[in-house]
C-alpha cells in the first residue's frame, strides 16, 4: 500500500529592507536593512516504503517527477505514469520513492523539492548519499533544473524526454546521469536532451544516453519497465565534485 502524505515546512529568509517603519520619510543615500519572513511550503505527494523497511538502518530514495498532465490537488494523478503506477499495481521496489504533486499552473521548484528531501529525511531512514531524481516530461525539466540548482546533494539523475540549459552543465559534471527521449517526440525535440548530454561531455562528464527511434512524447513507460534502469540507479553513490 502507498501512504499518501501532506508537507508542510516553514522557514526564514533572510533578505533587506528592514528595521525602519513603514511610514518613515524616505531618505537619501544608503543604508543598512533587515528583513525577517516566514516563508511556507506546502506539498502533497506519495510515499512508498519497501515491504522490509525495518530490516535496515537506511535505503536509497528515488524522488518522481511527474508531468505538467498531474499537477493538481488529487494524489491519484500522480499515479497515472511512471513509479507510482507501478507501486499501485503491486510492483515491489528496494527504495524509497516519494512522488510529489506539482500545484496546478506551476512547474517544479528546486527550493521546494529539497525542502520536501530535508522533511523526508528528518522523519524516515533515507541514505543520504543514494538520492536518486528522475522525471518526466515537465518531470524531466525538473530533474536537470534541481541537479544544477543542488549538484552534490544528488547521488544520479534519470531525466525523461525533459531538458534544460546548456551552462547548467558546468555544475555537474561529476553527477551520474541516464537521460532518455523519444526520437519522434512532437513535444518536446530529442534535441533538447541531446543538447544537454553533449554539454555534459563537453565539460568532462559521462552521461548516458537511450533515444527511442520509433516513441513519440511517452519514453517513459519503456524507461520504467526496464530493470536495468533500476539496477543502474541503485548502483550510483554520491561522490565529492571534482
Amino acid at each position: 500500500m502507498t501512504p499518501r502524505g501532506t508537507f508542510f515546512l516553514t522557514w526564514i529568509v533572510l533578505c533587506s529592507m528592514g528595521n525602519f517603519g513603514f511610514c518613515d520619510e524616505p531618505v537619501a543615500g544608503q543604508r543598512a536593512g533587515r528583513l525577517d519572513m516566514q516563508v511556507q511550503v506546502q506539498m502533497n505527494y506519495l510515499l512508498y516504503l519497501p515491504q522490509d523497511y525495518d530490516s535496515q538502518p537506511s535505503w536509497p530514495l528515488m524522488l518522481f517527477l511527474h508531468g505538467a498532465g498531474e499537477r493538481g490537488e488529487d494524489l491519484e494523478l500522480v499515479k497515472m505514469h511512471g513509479p507510482p503506477k507501478l507501486i499501485a499495481a503491486g510492483q515491489q521496489f528496494p527504495f524509497i520513492v516519494v512522488s510529489p504533486q506539482c500545484p496546478k499552473d506551476k512547474e517544479w521548484e528546486p527550493i521546494e523539492l529539497l525542502a520536501l528531501l530535508d522533511d523526508v529525511s528528518r522523519q524516515y531512514n533515507v541514505d543520504p548519499d543514494r538520492i536518486y531524481v528522475t522525471g518526466l516530461s515537465m518531470g524531466g525539466f525538473g530533474s536537470w533544473r534541481l541537479a544544477a540548482y543542488a549538484p552534490d546533494r544528488l547521488a544520479a539523475i534519470a531525466p525523461i524526454c525533459g531538458g534544460g540549459e546548456k551552462h547548467w552543465a558546468k555544475r555537474y559534471p561529476h553527477l551520474p546521469v541516464w537521460a532518455f527521449h523519444g526520437g519522434k517526440d512532437p513535444g518536446v525535440p530529442v534535441e533538447r536532451t541531446q543538447t544537454m548530454v553533449d554539454a555534459l561531455i563537453e565539460k568532462g562528464g559521462n552521461p548516458q544516453l537511450t533515444i527511442y527511434p520509433e516513441a513519440g512524447h511517452n519514453s517513459w513507460t519503456a524507461t520504467y519497465a526496464n530493470p536495468e534502469f533500476y539496477k543502474w540507479l541503485l548502483r550510483q553513490k554520491r561522490t565529492d565534485k571534482e
